[in-house]
């Protein structure tokens, strides 16, 4: 099983549409922080059909109780600063991928203190500076999937 975790995701749609991925995929999904919506918004459920019900969303008030209550395995940072590639790294069961907010991504401290689990998604064209949450959430967990279960 994989976890995906957002920290104070900003959009209704693009958490929908994020959950609507973790439903596909069995991954579990963490709310991290302040969220830019209410959990029962009509535009969230819309975003995540009716597949809300299918996702197991756990919701954690900071970073740091989220990092307390973790029963996962290793957590990789998705951020635009990281320079490591998300293909480079060796995904295992249990793993976390870590998301920021759309309009400012994940405190530059928090991708320090991971380091090597820092990650990015290149974007060669150099005509934009990230890319919408859902789906970089997209990316990184398909790869993730193939990785740990081979396909």
């Amino acid at each position: 099983m994989l976890h995906v975790a957002l920290w104070e995701p900003e959009i209704p749609p693009n958490t929908g549409n994020v959950a609507r991925l973790c439903a596909a995929t069995g991954a579990v999904l963490h709310l991290i922080g302040r969220l830019g919506f209410r959990l029962d918004d009509r535009s969230l459920r819309r975003a995540g059909l009716n597949y809300w019900n299918d996702v197991d969303v756990r919701r954690h008030d900071t970073l740091a109780a989220f990092e307390a209550a973790q029963v996962i395995g290793r957590t990789f940072c998705f951020s635009a600063r990281a320079t490591v590639l998300y293909t480079e790294v060796r995904y295992r069961d249990g793993d976390c991928l870590l998301f920021g907010g759309e309009s400012f991504g994940l405190p530059p401290e928090v991708v320090a203190r991971h380091g090597d689990r820092a990650v990015c998604i290149p974007m060669p064209a150099g005509k934009v500076r990230s890319l919408n949450l859902a789906t970089a959430v997209g990316i990184g967990l398909y790869e993730a999937l193939r990785q740990v279960r081979g396909w």
